[in-house]
Order: C-alpha cells, then sequence, then structure tokens
C-alpha cells in the first residue's frame, strides 16, 4: 500500500471548482495586490487566532523579518533562535544587520525552554524568536518570564502551529507578533506563497501595514524603508476558502497523531510528546530513532514516503559558519538532527494507509 509524504491534491480536489469561482472573481474585479480579499482574509484569520485583525503579507519569512522591524530591532542587537527550526527563523536577525545566537531545545517537545534560551543570552540580547515547532506550542509562561526579566521583545514562530493553543491561549498573541506563513505544504496553505502576522500591539499592525508597501501611508510619500511585502488577491482568494475547513483538518491531524502515539511501539523509537500546556496542532510527525537511516530505507521498501525535517541544525549550517560554533554547541539539537524522521500526517490519509505505516514501523 503507498503512503505518499504529502498529496496536496487530495485537499484541493474538492475545493477546485470553488477556488477558480473565487479567482474568476478576484480576476474580474482587479483584485491583485491587496484589495478586497486580502481585507476579508485578514479579518477572518486574525479572528480564527483569537483577535480582531491580521497583516496579510508575501510570505512568513517577511512576516519574521517585519516583526523585528516593527519592534525596533536592527544592528548592533542579538537575537536568541532555536537552533533546531527552518533557516526562515534565523533570517529574522541576519535580514535586519541582527546577529542570530542560537539557542538548544528540549527534544521531548522539540521547543526551546527558558534554560535553553538563558544559556544563549548576551549582553546585546534585545529578543527571542520562540518557535512552535511542528505545531507543537514551547512553553510560553516560562519564556515570557524570563523575557519580562531581562525586558525582552518575545517574537512567535507559528508558520507550522496555525489554531495551536497554550494553555487555552492561541499562539502568536503571547508575545510581542506572532508570524504565520501560508506556503503551500502548511497546514493553512495557499496555492503560492502567502504569510501573515499578529500582534496585542495596534503600533506594531500599523507599522508592518506601513512598512509591506515601501514603507508609505501615503502614495508616493515615504516614512520608512520598506519594501513591496503585500499579499496578493489570488492567494487571499484561495485562503479565505481553505480558512472555512482549517478546524476540521486540524482535528483529523489530531486523530491521526493519536493513533500513531498509541500504535508505534517499536523499541527506542521516541514519538512526540504532548506536554499538559499544550495543544498541538501536528504540522509533522517527526519521531527519532538511532538507526533512523535504516528505517527509512525499511518503510520505503513498504511504500512509506518520510521526510528529514531538519538534518542540519542552523548552528552548523555554512552560512552561519563564520559565527563560530561548532559540533557538540547544541547536543540536543544535533542529536535531534542525526534521528530525527518525519512520518505522513495530512488530513486525507485514510485508516488503512495510518494502520500501515504503524505496522511497517514496528516491523522494523
Amino acid at each position: 500500500m503507498k503512503v505518499p509524504f504529502l498529496d496536496l491534491t487530495l485537499s484541493h480536489q474538492p475545493l477546485r471548482a470553488e477556488i477558480l469561482a473565487a479567482w474568476a472573481s478576484t480576476l474580474d474585479g482587479n483584485r491583485f495586490c491587496l484589495g478586497r480579499d486580502v481585507e476579508e482574509f485578514e479579518k477572518a484569520f486574525g479572528a480564527a487566532c483569537g483577535t480582531t485583525d491580521s497583516v496579510g503579507l508575501d510570505n512568513g519569512t517577511t512576516a519574521l523579518q517585519l516583526a523585528a522591524q516593527a519592534l525596533g530591532l536592527g544592528p548592533g542587537d542579538d537575537i536568541v533562535v532555536p537552533a533546531f527550526t527552518f533557516i526562515a527563523s534565523a533570517w529574522t536577525a541576519t535580514y535586519i544587520g541582527a546577529r542570530p545566537v542560537f539557542a538548544d531545545i528540549d527534544p521531548a517537545h522539540f521547543c526551546v525552554t527558558a534554560a535553553t534560551i538563558r544559556a544563549a543570552l548576551t549582553p546585546q540580547t534585545k529578543a527571542i524568536v520562540v518557535v512552535h515547532l511542528f505545531g507543537q506550542p514551547a512553553p510560553m509562561d516560562e519564556i515570557l518570564a524570563l523575557a519580562a526579566e531581562r525586558g525582552l521583545k518575545v517574537i512567535e514562530d507559528c508558520a507550522q502551529a496555525h489554531l495551536a493553543r497554550y494553555r487555552d491561549r492561541p499562539v502568536g498573541l503571547m508575545g510581542d507578533a506572532g508570524t504565520f506563513s501560508f506556503y503551500p505544504t502548511k497546514n493553512l496553505g495557499g496555492c503560492g506563497e502567502g504569510g501573515a502576522l499578529v500582534s496585542r500591539h495596534a503600533e506594531v499592525l500599523k507599522r508592518v501595514r506601513i512598512l509591506r508597501v515601501h514603507g508609505s501611508e501615503r502614495r508616493y510619500y515615504h516614512d520608512f524603508v520598506g519594501g513591496n511585502f503585500r499579499m496578493e488577491g489570488l492567494q487571499a482568494a484561495v485562503l479565505n476558502i481553505k480558512l472555512r475547513h482549517l478546524s476540521g483538518w486540524t482535528a483529523r491531524r489530531r486523530s491521526i497523531a493519536a493513533r500513531y502515539r498509541a500504535g508505534l511501539k517499536l523499541a527506542e523509537l521516541a514519538v512526540p510528546q504532548v506536554p499538559e500546556w499544550g495543544e498541538a496542532v501536528f504540522h509533522q510527525f517527526t519521531v527519532t530513532h538511532p538507526r533512523r537511516d535504516a528505517l527509512r530505507e525499511h518503510l520505503a521498501k513498504a511504500e512509506i514516503a518520510t521526510d528529514l525535517i531538519y538534518p542540519m541544525p542552523l548552528h552548523l549550517q555554512p552560512c552561519y559558519a563564520s559565527l563560530g560554533y561548532r559540533p557538540g554547541s547544541m547536543p540536543q539539537a544535533e542529536r535531534i538532527c542525526a534521528t530525527c524522521v518525519s512520518l505522513p500526517i495530512f488530513p486525507e490519509l485514510t485508516e488503512e494507509q495510518v494502520d500501515h505505516v504503524i505496522a511497517s514501523v514496528n516491523s522494523f
């Protein structure tokens, strides 16, 4: 039985006619950059995140960059970033001329903690990027307490965590800004690129709205150095449709994750933990095993696709060699990168496919 790692066709086909009709409306209305479709999505997505508004952007990486800019961060500042995450989390610092300083993770939930952040602090630290990795909320109370103690800004990278909650609070609104990606593979993905930012600070939202249109609040008058970071109307039209299905898709991801957690019994296999504080949304179901590569080969023979997310920690990436990190600097992140493998988890997986994955892993 074939089990793909992800098949977007299965989610798009039932919505195809509705998406094409929405695109026709956007096309006929010439609503290509911002416009009504984006405004409707900003309100609806803000409501889904537990607030009244959001700012639509061209992608999630931009959202991280503009969050840092809007919070007044820049050259000379250090920003703490997890060592185990996608590279865009580190671009938060690099793109604005700041320096990323990497923090190790807790292998139980793949996120940073107050203790790992504290170990990374420098006299120049001005902010923390907290990544709710794989849709698992980080331990925010302890992190926010540390941030308050040290006067640090907190940016929540929620690119993989749409609708995740921490102690019944939505991710993205506990820190100073929360950023989201709508890359097609995300839990809420467009048919192309897209991103958004939320914040409990009205001034942050206002600044980001200005920065996304060339630093201009009034046409041809530029108050700040901004850029062309607008969300496209065609992407917003898709997201408006898909957002209505996100809650159901999330419930299905949780159901699959529960079956995996209950059924996977392979010796030495570590499955994702669900801390008592978190309501995870399982963008990925990432396990670890000391013979990871052999396990992947075994699953491939059973026609089960897997992925390595992520095979190299950020502090050892060639682009950051100048920062001077060496193997052993972040032992937990390095161990996870060497042993992790992500299993298929998307809403359209059948019960039979899930059972096949479980049986094949257990037979290794």
